[in-house]
Protein backbone atom coordinates (compact mmCIF):
# COMPACT_ATOMS: atom_id res chain seq x y z
CA UNK A 1 0.00 0.00 0.00
CA UNK A 2 1.22 3.51 -0.74
CA UNK A 3 0.98 6.32 1.77
CA UNK A 4 -2.31 7.67 0.43
CA UNK A 5 -3.92 4.22 0.63
CA UNK A 6 -2.78 3.96 4.25
CA UNK A 7 -4.05 7.46 5.00
CA UNK A 8 -7.48 6.60 3.64
CA UNK A 9 -7.74 3.89 6.32
CA UNK A 10 -5.95 5.69 9.15
CA UNK A 11 -7.90 8.93 8.70
CA UNK A 12 -11.19 7.03 8.74
CA UNK A 13 -10.13 5.48 12.02
CA UNK A 14 -9.18 8.94 13.33
CA UNK A 15 -12.82 10.07 13.18
CA UNK A 16 -13.28 9.15 16.84
CA UNK A 17 -10.91 11.95 17.93
CA UNK A 18 -12.73 15.25 17.43
CA UNK A 19 -11.12 18.50 16.41
CA UNK A 20 -14.41 20.23 15.66
CA UNK A 21 -17.91 20.37 17.08
CA UNK A 22 -21.46 19.87 15.88
CA UNK A 23 -23.18 22.03 18.47
CA UNK A 24 -22.65 25.43 16.85
CA UNK A 25 -24.16 27.36 13.96
CA UNK A 26 -20.76 27.72 12.30
CA UNK A 27 -20.74 25.20 9.40
CA UNK A 28 -16.95 25.02 9.52
CA UNK A 29 -17.22 23.45 12.98
CA UNK A 30 -19.63 20.70 11.98
CA UNK A 31 -18.42 17.13 11.72
CA UNK A 32 -18.75 16.17 8.08
CA UNK A 33 -16.83 14.58 5.24
CA UNK A 34 -15.05 17.18 3.15
CA UNK A 35 -16.02 17.79 -0.47
CA UNK A 36 -12.78 16.39 -1.88
CA UNK A 37 -13.65 12.87 -0.78
CA UNK A 38 -10.32 12.54 1.04
CA UNK A 39 -11.07 11.53 4.60
CA UNK A 40 -7.73 12.84 5.78
CA UNK A 41 -8.67 16.43 4.93
CA UNK A 42 -10.72 17.71 7.82
CA UNK A 43 -12.76 20.93 8.18
CA UNK A 44 -12.15 22.84 11.38
CA UNK A 45 -12.12 26.37 12.79
CA UNK A 46 -9.06 28.55 13.20
CA UNK A 47 -8.22 30.49 16.35
CA UNK A 48 -9.66 33.62 14.71
CA UNK A 49 -12.95 31.85 14.07
CA UNK A 50 -12.59 31.30 10.34
CA UNK A 51 -12.78 28.01 8.45
CA UNK A 52 -9.74 25.89 7.71
CA UNK A 53 -8.64 22.46 6.58
CA UNK A 54 -6.31 20.15 8.50
CA UNK A 55 -4.73 16.86 7.62
CA UNK A 56 -6.08 14.59 10.35
CA UNK A 57 -4.96 11.01 10.81
CA UNK A 58 -3.58 8.29 13.04
CA UNK A 59 -0.02 7.03 12.86
CA UNK A 60 -1.27 3.50 13.54
CA UNK A 61 -4.61 1.81 14.15
CA UNK A 62 -3.80 -1.42 16.02
CA UNK A 63 -4.31 -0.59 19.70
CA UNK A 64 -3.00 -2.51 22.70
CA UNK A 65 -5.74 -1.10 24.97
CA UNK A 66 -9.14 -2.68 25.62
CA UNK A 67 -11.55 0.32 25.61
CA UNK A 68 -14.94 -1.31 25.01
CA UNK A 69 -16.41 1.59 23.03
CA UNK A 70 -13.51 1.68 20.55
CA UNK A 71 -13.49 -0.32 17.31
CA UNK A 72 -9.68 -0.19 17.30
CA UNK A 73 -9.23 -2.01 20.60
CA UNK A 74 -7.15 -5.15 20.84
CA UNK A 75 -8.31 -8.51 19.45
CA UNK A 76 -10.54 -6.92 16.77
CA UNK A 77 -10.52 -8.41 13.29
CA UNK A 78 -9.16 -5.77 10.90
CA UNK A 79 -5.99 -5.08 8.98
CA UNK A 80 -3.40 -3.17 11.03
CA UNK A 81 -1.94 -0.13 9.26
CA UNK A 82 0.85 2.18 10.39
CA UNK A 83 2.99 5.01 9.05
CA UNK A 84 6.49 5.85 10.21
CA UNK A 85 7.39 9.37 11.42
CA UNK A 86 9.49 10.07 8.30
CA UNK A 87 6.69 8.90 5.98
CA UNK A 88 4.09 11.00 7.76
CA UNK A 89 6.24 14.13 7.99
CA UNK A 90 7.36 13.92 4.37
CA UNK A 91 3.86 13.38 3.02
CA UNK A 92 2.34 16.17 5.08
CA UNK A 93 5.03 18.71 4.20
CA UNK A 94 4.80 17.97 0.48
CA UNK A 95 1.02 18.00 0.52
CA UNK A 96 0.65 21.25 2.44
CA UNK A 97 3.02 22.94 0.01
CA UNK A 98 0.55 22.22 -2.81
CA UNK A 99 -2.65 23.35 -1.12
CA UNK A 100 -3.69 25.52 1.80
CA UNK A 101 -3.81 23.60 5.09
CA UNK A 102 -3.86 25.14 8.55
CA UNK A 103 -1.95 22.24 10.02
CA UNK A 104 -1.75 18.63 11.16
CA UNK A 105 -3.86 16.76 13.73
CA UNK A 106 -1.93 13.62 14.62
CA UNK A 107 -3.11 10.85 16.90
CA UNK A 108 -2.55 7.12 17.17
CA UNK A 109 -3.78 3.90 18.64
CA UNK A 110 -1.49 2.70 21.43
CA UNK A 111 1.30 0.92 19.55
CA UNK A 112 2.81 -1.26 22.25
CA UNK A 113 3.21 1.18 25.14
CA UNK A 114 2.08 4.78 25.70
CA UNK A 115 5.63 6.16 25.72
CA UNK A 116 6.65 4.22 22.60
CA UNK A 117 3.64 5.68 20.80
CA UNK A 118 4.40 9.17 22.09
CA UNK A 119 7.96 8.78 20.83
CA UNK A 120 6.64 8.16 17.30
CA UNK A 121 4.19 11.09 17.45
CA UNK A 122 6.83 13.46 18.78
CA UNK A 123 9.41 12.29 16.24
CA UNK A 124 6.99 13.18 13.43
CA UNK A 125 6.57 16.69 14.82
CA UNK A 126 10.31 17.00 15.41
CA UNK A 127 11.09 16.13 11.79
CA UNK A 128 8.59 18.71 10.58
CA UNK A 129 10.00 21.42 12.83
CA UNK A 130 13.73 20.73 12.55
CA UNK A 131 14.19 19.15 9.11
CA UNK A 132 11.43 20.82 7.09
CA UNK A 133 11.37 24.01 9.24
CA UNK A 134 7.58 23.85 9.30
CA UNK A 135 6.18 26.66 11.47
CA UNK A 136 2.48 25.89 11.17
CA UNK A 137 -0.06 24.23 13.45
CA UNK A 138 0.63 20.76 14.88
CA UNK A 139 -1.89 19.13 17.22
CA UNK A 140 -0.59 16.02 19.00
CA UNK A 141 -2.83 13.62 20.87
CA UNK A 142 -1.37 12.59 24.24
CA UNK A 143 -1.66 8.86 24.88
CA UNK A 144 -3.27 7.85 28.22
CA UNK A 145 -0.54 6.79 30.62
CA UNK A 146 2.14 8.91 28.92
CA UNK A 147 5.04 9.88 31.17
CA UNK A 148 5.91 13.44 32.09
CA UNK A 149 9.06 13.15 29.98
CA UNK A 150 7.10 12.22 26.86
CA UNK A 151 4.62 15.06 27.50
CA UNK A 152 7.53 17.49 27.86
CA UNK A 153 8.90 16.28 24.53
CA UNK A 154 5.51 16.82 22.86
CA UNK A 155 5.23 20.33 24.32
CA UNK A 156 8.48 21.34 22.63
CA UNK A 157 7.07 20.79 19.15
CA UNK A 158 3.26 20.98 19.38
CA UNK A 159 0.95 23.93 18.91
CA UNK A 160 -1.79 22.04 20.77
CA UNK A 161 -2.08 18.97 22.99
CA UNK A 162 -5.15 16.98 23.90
CA UNK A 163 -5.84 13.99 26.12
CA UNK A 164 -9.30 12.43 26.21
CA UNK A 165 -10.85 12.33 29.67
CA UNK A 166 -13.47 9.92 28.22
CA UNK A 167 -15.85 9.80 31.21
CA UNK A 168 -16.77 11.93 34.24
CA UNK A 169 -15.18 9.88 37.00
CA UNK A 170 -13.52 6.59 37.80
CA UNK A 171 -16.78 4.67 38.32
CA UNK A 172 -17.88 5.20 34.72
CA UNK A 173 -14.34 4.77 33.41
CA UNK A 174 -14.00 1.36 35.05
CA UNK A 175 -16.95 0.10 32.98
CA UNK A 176 -15.08 0.83 29.76
CA UNK A 177 -11.66 -0.66 30.40
CA UNK A 178 -9.86 -3.11 32.66
CA UNK A 179 -6.42 -1.97 31.59
CA UNK A 180 -6.25 1.80 32.12
CA UNK A 181 -6.17 3.59 35.47
CA UNK A 182 -8.32 6.74 35.55
CA UNK A 183 -6.18 8.66 38.03
CA UNK A 184 -2.70 7.65 36.85
CA UNK A 185 -3.37 7.44 33.10
CA UNK A 186 -5.88 10.27 32.64
CA UNK A 187 -6.17 12.75 35.51
CA UNK A 188 -2.49 13.03 36.45
CA UNK A 189 -1.33 13.66 32.84
CA UNK A 190 -4.14 16.20 32.40
CA UNK A 191 -3.05 18.03 35.56
CA UNK A 192 0.57 17.96 34.42
CA UNK A 193 -0.35 19.39 31.00
CA UNK A 194 -2.36 22.12 32.73
CA UNK A 195 0.60 23.00 34.97
CA UNK A 196 3.05 23.09 32.07
CA UNK A 197 0.77 25.31 29.92
CA UNK A 198 -0.57 27.68 32.59
CA UNK A 199 -0.29 31.42 32.09
CA UNK A 200 3.28 32.58 32.61
CA UNK A 201 4.77 29.14 31.97
CA UNK A 202 7.21 28.22 29.23
CA UNK A 203 4.53 26.50 27.18
CA UNK A 204 1.59 28.83 27.74
CA UNK A 205 1.28 29.16 23.94
CA UNK A 206 0.18 25.50 23.67
CA UNK A 207 -3.59 25.11 23.35
CA UNK A 208 -5.16 22.31 25.42
CA UNK A 209 -8.34 20.29 24.93
CA UNK A 210 -10.04 17.06 25.95
CA UNK A 211 -13.03 14.93 24.97
CA UNK A 212 -15.90 13.01 26.58
CA UNK A 213 -17.33 9.87 24.99
CA UNK A 214 -21.04 10.50 25.55
CA UNK A 215 -23.19 7.45 26.24
CA UNK A 216 -20.43 4.84 26.24
CA UNK A 217 -21.03 4.32 29.94
CA UNK A 218 -24.13 5.14 32.01
CA UNK A 219 -23.11 8.67 32.93
CA UNK A 220 -25.64 11.53 32.83
CA UNK A 221 -25.31 15.08 31.52
CA UNK A 222 -25.13 16.55 35.01
CA UNK A 223 -21.97 14.57 35.73
CA UNK A 224 -20.37 15.53 32.40
CA UNK A 225 -21.10 19.23 32.84
CA UNK A 226 -19.84 19.24 36.44
CA UNK A 227 -16.53 17.85 35.19
CA UNK A 228 -16.61 20.27 32.25
CA UNK A 229 -17.00 23.25 34.59
CA UNK A 230 -14.22 22.02 36.87
CA UNK A 231 -11.85 21.39 33.96
CA UNK A 232 -12.27 24.94 32.71
CA UNK A 233 -11.72 26.36 36.20
CA UNK A 234 -8.98 24.12 37.56
CA UNK A 235 -7.18 22.87 34.44
CA UNK A 236 -7.72 26.03 32.36
CA UNK A 237 -8.71 23.82 29.45
CA UNK A 238 -8.94 25.65 26.14
CA UNK A 239 -11.79 23.57 24.74
CA UNK A 240 -13.79 20.44 25.51
CA UNK A 241 -15.45 18.15 22.98
CA UNK A 242 -18.30 15.67 23.22
CA UNK A 243 -18.43 12.60 21.00
CA UNK A 244 -21.69 10.65 20.94
CA UNK A 245 -21.15 6.92 21.20
CA UNK A 246 -23.20 5.45 18.34
CA UNK A 247 -23.34 1.70 18.61
CA UNK A 248 -23.09 0.09 15.17
CA UNK A 249 -23.59 3.34 13.22
CA UNK A 250 -21.55 3.48 10.04
CA UNK A 251 -18.95 0.96 11.13
CA UNK A 252 -19.64 -2.72 11.64
CA UNK A 253 -16.58 -2.96 13.87
CA UNK A 254 -18.08 -0.84 16.63
CA UNK A 255 -18.64 -3.28 19.52
CA UNK A 256 -21.98 -4.01 21.09
CA UNK A 257 -21.02 -4.74 24.70
CA UNK A 258 -22.30 -1.38 25.90
CA UNK A 259 -25.56 -1.23 24.02
CA UNK A 260 -27.41 -1.79 27.30
CA UNK A 261 -25.95 1.45 28.68
CA UNK A 262 -26.95 3.35 25.57
CA UNK A 263 -30.45 1.88 25.75
CA UNK A 264 -30.69 3.12 29.32
CA UNK A 265 -29.88 6.60 28.06
CA UNK A 266 -32.36 6.39 25.19
CA UNK A 267 -34.96 4.98 27.53
CA UNK A 268 -34.97 8.24 29.46
CA UNK A 269 -36.55 9.90 26.44
CA UNK A 270 -39.15 7.34 25.36
CA UNK A 271 -41.97 9.78 26.09
CA UNK A 272 -40.68 12.39 23.65
CA UNK A 273 -42.04 12.59 20.06
CA UNK A 274 -38.66 11.87 18.49
CA UNK A 275 -38.48 9.40 15.60
CA UNK A 276 -35.96 6.64 16.14
CA UNK A 277 -33.91 7.74 13.13
CA UNK A 278 -33.24 11.14 14.75
CA UNK A 279 -30.77 9.46 17.07
CA UNK A 280 -31.45 10.96 20.53
CA UNK A 281 -27.83 10.33 21.47
CA UNK A 282 -26.79 12.90 18.82
CA UNK A 283 -29.31 15.40 20.20
CA UNK A 284 -27.80 14.79 23.60
CA UNK A 285 -24.34 15.56 22.22
CA UNK A 286 -25.72 18.75 20.66
CA UNK A 287 -27.22 19.90 23.98
CA UNK A 288 -23.89 19.34 25.74
CA UNK A 289 -22.16 21.55 23.18
CA UNK A 290 -24.79 24.25 23.75
CA UNK A 291 -24.27 24.03 27.53
CA UNK A 292 -20.51 24.14 27.04
CA UNK A 293 -20.92 27.30 24.95
CA UNK A 294 -22.97 28.89 27.74
CA UNK A 295 -20.16 28.16 30.20
CA UNK A 296 -17.43 29.55 27.96
CA UNK A 297 -19.10 32.49 26.24
CA UNK A 298 -22.30 33.48 28.06
CA UNK A 299 -21.26 33.67 31.69
CA UNK A 300 -23.40 30.77 32.88
CA UNK A 301 -22.39 28.73 35.92
CA UNK A 302 -22.82 25.00 36.37
CA UNK A 303 -25.43 25.39 39.12
CA UNK A 304 -27.67 27.36 36.73
CA UNK A 305 -28.28 24.41 34.43
CA UNK A 306 -31.57 22.59 34.89
CA UNK A 307 -31.71 18.82 34.55
CA UNK A 308 -34.39 16.14 34.51
CA UNK A 309 -34.90 13.91 37.54
CA UNK A 310 -32.50 11.48 35.88
CA UNK A 311 -29.81 14.18 35.56
CA UNK A 312 -30.01 14.94 31.83
CA UNK A 313 -30.55 18.09 29.81
CA UNK A 314 -33.80 18.56 27.90
CA UNK A 315 -33.87 17.12 24.38
CA UNK A 316 -36.68 19.42 23.27
CA UNK A 317 -35.32 22.81 24.40
CA UNK A 318 -31.80 24.18 24.46
CA UNK A 319 -30.29 24.86 27.92
CA UNK A 320 -30.68 28.64 27.71
CA UNK A 321 -34.36 28.45 26.78
CA UNK A 322 -34.90 26.00 29.66
CA UNK A 323 -33.32 28.53 32.04
CA UNK A 324 -35.40 31.38 30.61
CA UNK A 325 -38.66 29.48 31.07
CA UNK A 326 -37.70 28.67 34.66
CA UNK A 327 -36.86 32.30 35.49
CA UNK A 328 -39.75 34.45 34.19
CA UNK A 329 -38.99 37.12 36.82
CA UNK A 330 -35.78 37.94 34.91
CA UNK A 331 -37.70 39.08 31.82
CA UNK A 332 -38.60 41.06 29.81
CA UNK A 333 -35.30 42.88 29.37
CA UNK A 334 -35.08 46.42 28.09
CA UNK A 335 -33.50 46.54 24.67
CA UNK A 336 -32.29 50.08 25.45
CA UNK A 337 -30.92 49.70 28.97
CA UNK A 338 -30.01 46.08 29.71
CA UNK A 339 -26.35 45.15 30.02
CA UNK A 340 -24.49 42.84 27.67
CA UNK A 341 -24.49 40.01 30.22
CA UNK A 342 -28.24 40.39 30.73
CA UNK A 343 -28.97 40.36 26.98
CA UNK A 344 -26.90 37.22 26.58
CA UNK A 345 -29.60 35.50 28.67
CA UNK A 346 -32.19 36.13 25.93
CA UNK A 347 -32.98 32.99 23.88
CA UNK A 348 -31.81 33.43 20.31
CA UNK A 349 -29.26 36.15 21.08
CA UNK A 350 -25.57 35.32 21.03
CA UNK A 351 -22.47 37.53 21.40
CA UNK A 352 -22.62 38.74 17.77
CA UNK A 353 -26.22 39.95 17.93
CA UNK A 354 -25.86 41.37 21.44
CA UNK A 355 -22.84 43.39 20.35
CA UNK A 356 -24.86 44.61 17.35
CA UNK A 357 -27.69 45.72 19.66
CA UNK A 358 -25.32 47.63 21.95
CA UNK A 359 -23.62 49.29 18.97
CA UNK A 360 -26.95 50.23 17.39
CA UNK A 361 -28.39 51.80 20.54
CA UNK A 362 -25.22 53.88 20.99
CA UNK A 363 -25.34 55.25 17.47
CA UNK A 364 -29.06 55.75 16.82
CA UNK A 365 -32.45 55.73 18.46
CA UNK A 366 -34.41 52.48 18.47
CA UNK A 367 -38.17 52.79 18.07
CA UNK A 368 -39.02 49.13 17.57
CA UNK A 369 -37.34 45.74 17.64
CA UNK A 370 -37.26 45.63 13.84
CA UNK A 371 -34.74 48.51 13.96
CA UNK A 372 -32.18 46.00 15.20
CA UNK A 373 -32.22 44.28 11.78
CA UNK A 374 -31.90 40.84 13.27
CA UNK A 375 -32.79 37.75 11.20
CA UNK A 376 -36.54 37.11 11.33
CA UNK A 377 -36.21 33.73 13.05
CA UNK A 378 -33.86 35.19 15.68
CA UNK A 379 -36.16 38.13 16.36
CA UNK A 380 -39.20 35.89 16.71
CA UNK A 381 -37.41 33.73 19.22
CA UNK A 382 -36.15 36.67 21.27
CA UNK A 383 -39.28 38.86 21.11
CA UNK A 384 -41.13 37.33 24.12
CA UNK A 385 -38.16 38.14 26.33
CA UNK A 386 -37.56 41.76 25.26
CA UNK A 387 -39.25 45.10 25.78
CA UNK A 388 -38.71 48.57 24.41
Amino acid sequence: MDIQDKLDILSRDAQYDLSCACGTKNPSEHRKRNSTGSGWLYPTTTASGGPGIMLKTLLGNRCSNDCKYCPLRENQDFRPIALGPKEMASFFYEFQSKRSLIGLFLSSAVLGTPDKTMELLVETAKILRNYYHYKGYIHLKVIPGASKASIDAALRYASALSLNIETPGVEHFSKLTDRKDYVQDILEPLRYIAYQTMKGSRYQRVHTSSQFIVGASDEVDKEILLYTSQMYKELHMGRLYFSAYQQGLGDSRIPGELIKYQNQQLGLFDDLPLPQEQQPVLTREHRLYQADWLLRQYGFKFDEFLFSDQGNLSLTDDPKLVWAKANPQFYPLSIKRSSKQELLRVPGLGPTYVNRIIKTRRETSISCLEDLRLPFSTLQRARPFLTM
